[in-house]
This record gives structure tokens, C-alpha cells and sequence, in this order.
């Protein structure tokens, strides 16, 4: 009995030989996994050693884990001074990316080079996880639907040639008529709520860029419009700044963003505005059929070009991204510099008054004589230019190299504004609010405008001309206007201001602050509000009400 028993104790030998091949598989996986993780470790050595200096990278994971947790920029132009070197290699995970910090590198890569240049990275979480990337292979048959992410080939050219008609160079003169008179309402609307001066920038943006659209101006701060576009324009720009937390984490490890949506319900829930933008903009869009407006003449190349009802409203979307969030931070940081640098004021002023008078304000046939004030709107674009990291980032369409280090195919390669802008060689003192920078007397930029505000080659911003010549009338027109000061406090003590309190999104803009705005003489308040009754009166033609998006709210409500 003893004998049976200690039989029944021992493994068999069956279980004995499964337990083997176990441990011999295990270890086989163990050792393949090893041998891959040191050949893929080998691989980006090797390339560390070719490409622009940087950190030393981590196996898998790179050095994202070295990214700040806001404002990387700060830490890449940091990185530009400890590596001494313009243009530094930054790797998110197991990929390079290249961060180019002075306008001479920007230039000679972007611009010089942008037949190379313009293309675009693999984007998961701003370009897969929103619908607007279907591949991250370049030459895959469906290339994305939005311009603003589409690898650069035939499919980009369509979409660069279809918003060109809307808002090209050539364009956009024809639109200031109804952009001077939206300009003039600003000044209306302050000086009878001062205090809500942020709401009557963005009211006046998206009004702009929603005639030029869909025909129908934007005529109150409450119109859910600009709650809407201000919301997803923000959700985009988070999207597309490099980090170490979800869901940025994603660029570093791309196979997380194929788990299912259950395991991160939060990060699927924020980016689901992102899609719920494009069923917003093609709302208005197919709402504008028939008008004389952008949007109709998209519907009509629609046969021509084939395009899929997501990439009208991505175009139609775009108009937003390029000429409304944009504008209006661009003015709310030039309120912030008026407040923080007054010094600058009086020159502008003795100028405005000389070659405009009190009983009117500018107009674009004053621009020719306006020098300071020119130089005044440069100084805005350069001092805290909004898209600071240079917008999307691009990628090389080859193989290149650059100075003697190597850029790989594909590489995403990012114009850091912010150091571009803070180089102490081209902008001594640059948190130094001055307009004299660009007086004819200053020292030359490499950029014939003076700054790069909005990008560079063929993937500059689609929107520069809109901007820039709406930002001049509206400028020009604020200083002619009014004092733009520091707010008070109880015991009427001037309240300091923060000139680097900002937002953390690509798109960045001025935290809020209270300013006061006193009108300037009782004569420029009487053209004030006799300029803005016309101009309401010459908008008329645009307005009315939108039944789509009253339908898109209230469907939308329904379903939260």
C-alpha cells in the first residue's frame, strides 16, 4: 500500500516533458524578446549618433519621459542652448523627432527644402483618433480627409488649391468690406461692455470667417457658434503637444490607441468633440447650399474632385482653425501687450492722429503711411505668436541630410516658434514688447515679414493673408480708439499683469485679465459709434438665423 501511494506522488512522465517544452518556450520568447528589444535599441542608437544632438534614449520608451508636463517649447529651446545646437533629436518613444529652434535652420530645412519638407508625420492621437489620418502609411489609397494632417501628394494639392479659393492671397481683399465693418463693431461693442472685450474678439473672428463660409454673419457674443468652434479648435491644439500622460502617451506607445475605448472611456469622450466638429461643420455647410458663399462653390467642385462629405467639412472647419481662434487670441495678446509695455503707446497715437484724425478711424488706404503702426502689428505676431510650436509639424517625404547629420524619411520635424521668436540674436531683449524692431532702421530679419508666425513652404497657414490684413484694421483701429490700460483695483492702485501667463495648447493665448479701455478723445467716441450703427447697418445683408445648427444643439443635448 506504502509503495502505490509514493507511485501516486510523482509526476508522470508526460507531465514532466509538457513542463519542459513550457520552460524551453518561455525561454525562447524570453530570449526573442530580448533579442528584439536590443536590435530595435541598436537601431536607435545608431541613428542618435547620425541625427542632430540630443538626450541619450531610453529603450521603448525614448525620452518622453523627460518631457515637461506643460510648454515643451521652453524645454526644447533649452535643450537647443545645453546641446549647442540649433536643431536638436527629441525621441518619443521609439521614433525621432526633430525640434528646430532659429530662423536659419527653419528656413534652410522648411523653406529651402520644403519640396522635402512638406509632408506630414504619423499623428495618432490628433490625426488617427480623430478620423483625419485613415493610414499611417503615406501612400495609402484613402490619404486622410483634412488638410491640415494629409500626407503631402495629389489628394493635399486638391485641398490646398480648393482653400486657396476661399481664403488665398489673392482672395481675401475681397473681403474687407465686410471685415472692416466686423472691425468697427468691436470698437462699438467695448465701449458699451468693456468687460467682455475677449467675447466681442471672438464674436468678431468667427463672424468674419463664417460670411466668408456660409454667408450668415455671427452677430452676438452668445451665438453657440463660437462656443462650439472655440471649444474644438482648443480640443484640437491639446491633441497635438507632446507629452507623458494620456492621451499623448499614445505617440509613444501607438498600439495602446487600438485597445478598446472602454479601457480609457475620458480620453474617447474629449475626443469625441473633435469628430462631433466635422458633423457640426458640415451642418452649416450643407445649410449654405445655394448662397453666395464658400461652402456652395465646395459643393459644386464636389462632383470634379470627388469629395467625400467629411472632407467639405473639414475644409469648411478649416476656415475656423485658420482665421478664428487664431485672430481672436492674436488680439487678446495684443490687449495683454498694451497693458504691460504703455510706453510703447504715444509714438502710435502721434502717429494715428497725424495721419488719421479724430473723426474717423483707419482704413487700409492709410496702411502706406502707418509705418509705426505696422511695425506695432509685426511686434504682436512675433511676441507671442499664437501657433507657438509653428502649427502641425512636418515630415521629410526622403531620406535627407542636414549640416552632416541625417533625417530620416518620415522623421516629425517641428519649427519651434518660441525660440525662433526668443533668439536674443535676432530680438535682443525679446519678452521686451517693441515695435521699433521693425523700423526701417532695425536689424534685418531672415524672413522678409519678420517673424514666423505662421509656418513655413507649402505648409504654411492657409490663413496668413486673412489674418495679417484683418489684424492690421483691427489694431490700428483699437490704438486709434482707446487707451488700453491696466485694470484697477478697490483702492484704485494699478493690477499687475503676467506676460507669461498663458494657456498650454498649441494655440496658445493670454490667461484671463482685466484691462480698462478709455476712449481717447469725446470726438473719436463720436465716430466710434457712428461708424459702428453703419456698420451694422452694411452687415445686415448677412444676417439671419440657422436652423441646422439649432437641430445639431438640440440633437446633441438630447443625446448627452
Amino acid at each position: 500500500m506504502a509503495v502505490v501511494e509514493s507511485t501516486m506522488g510523482l509526476p508522470s512522465v508526460s507531465d514532466v516533458f509538457a513542463s519542459s517544452i513550457l520552460r524551453l518556450v518561455l525561454l525562447i520568447l524570453g530570449a526573442s524578446g530580448f533579442a528584439a528589444l536590443l536590435f530595435d535599441y541598436a537601431r536607435m542608437l545608431r541613428l542618435h549618433r547620425r541625427m542632430p544632438p540630443g538626450p541619450m534614449p531610453w529603450p521603448i520608451i525614448g525620452n518622453t519621459h523627460l518631457l515637461p508636463k506643460v510648454k515643451p517649447w521652453y524645454y526644447f529651446e533649452q535643450l537647443s542652448k545645453d546641446f549647442h545646437s540649433p536643431v536638436i533629436t527629441f525621441w518619443i518613444g521609439r521614433n525621432p523627432t526633430v525640434w528646430i529652434n532659429d530662423a536659419q535652420s527653419a528656413s534652410e530645412l522648411l523653406e529651402k527644402k520644403a519640396a522635402i519638407y512638406s509632408s506630414r508625420p504619423r499623428m495618432v492621437v490628433f490625426a488617427e483618433l480623430t478620423d483625419m489620418q485613415q493610414s499611417s502609411d503615406p501612400n495609402a489609397k484613402v490619404p486622410g480627409t483634412n488638410l491640415v494632417t494629409m500626407f503631402y501628394g495629389e489628394r493635399w494639392r486638391v485641398h490646398r488649391k480648393l482653400t486657396h479659393q476661399g481664403v488665398g492671397l489673392q482672395q481675401v481683399r475681397r473681403y474687407r468690406g465686410f471685415q472692416n465693418d466686423e472691425s468697427k463693431l468691436i470698437a462699438y461693442d467695448i465701449l458699451r461692455s468693456p468687460e467682455q472685450y475677449v467675447a466681442h474678439y471672438e464674436r468678431y473672428a468667427a463672424s468674419v470667417v463664417s460670411i466668408i463660409g456660409f454667408n450668415r454673419r455671427v452677430s452676438s457674443i452668445k451665438d453657440p457658434i463660437i462656443t462650439e468652434v472655440i471649444a474644438v479648435m482648443q480640443k484640437a491644439v491639446e491633441l497635438n503637444v507632446p507629452g507623458k500622460e494620456l492621451p499623448m502617451l499614445f505617440e509613444t506607445f501607438p498600439w495602446m490607441a487600438r485597445l478598446s475605448p472602454s479601457l480609457f472611456p475620458w480620453i474617447f469622450k474629449g475626443l469625441g468633440r473633435r469628430r462631433r466638429g466635422q458633423a457640426f461643420f458640415y451642418a452649416l455647410a450643407e445649410e449654405a447650399k445655394g448662397r453666395s458663399c464658400y461652402v456652395n462653390d465646395l459643393f459644386k467642385e464636389q462632383p470634379k474632385y470627388n469629395l467625400r462629405n467629411q472632407e467639405i467639412a473639414s475644409l469648411a472647419g478649416n476656415l475656423f482653425g485658420a482665421g478664428s481662434d487664431t485672430s481672436s487670441s492674436t488680439l487678446i495678446t495684443f490687449t495683454l501687450a498694451c497693458c504691460a509695455f504703455p510706453e510703447v503707446l504715444p509714438r502710435v497715437w502721434e502717429e494715428l492722429d497725424r495721419v488719421v484724425g479724430p473723426h474717423r478711424s483707419p482704413s487700409w488706404e492709410d496702411e502706406s503711411e502707418l509705418h509705426y503702426t505696422k511695425a506695432f502689428v509685426k511686434e504682436v505676431f512675433r511676441w507671442r505668436s499664437v501657433a507657438i510650436i509653428g502649427g502641425q509639424p512636418h515630415a521629410p517625404i526622403s531620406d535627407d541630410e542636414w549640416n552632416g547629420y541625417f533625417i530620416p524619411k518620415g522623421t516629425w520635424t517641428q519649427g519651434n516658434v518660441w525660440s525662433i521668436h526668443h533668439n536674443e540674436k535676432d530680438f535682443p531683449e525679446p519678452d521686451r514688447f517693441s515695435p521699433d524692431r521693425y523700423m526701417p532702421s532695425s536689424r534685418p530679419f531672415i524672413s522678409e515679414k519678420g517673424y514666423m508666425t505662421f509656418g513655413w513652404g507649402r505648409r504654411v497657414c492657409s490663413g496668413q493673408g486673412l489674418a495679417e490684413q484683418g489684424t492690421f484694421i483691427t489694431v490700428a483701429r483699437m490704438l486709434w480708439a482707446f487707451n488700453i490700460q491696466k485694470a484697477l483695483d478697490e483702492q484704485g492702485k494699478e493690477i499687475p499683469v503676467d506676460i507669461f501667463s498663458y494657456t498650454d495648447g498649441l494655440n496658445w493665448r493670454p490667461r484671463p485679465f482685466k484691462c480698462r479701455f478709455t476712449v481717447r478723445s469725446p470726438e473719436i467716441r463720436a465716430a466710434i459709434e457712428r461708424e459702428g450703427r453703419q456698420a451694422l447697418q452694411d452687415l445686415s445683408e448677412y444676417d439671419g438665423e440657422s436652423e441646422a445648427m439649432d437641430r445639431f444643439f438640440k440633437h446633441n443635448k438630447q443625446e448627452a
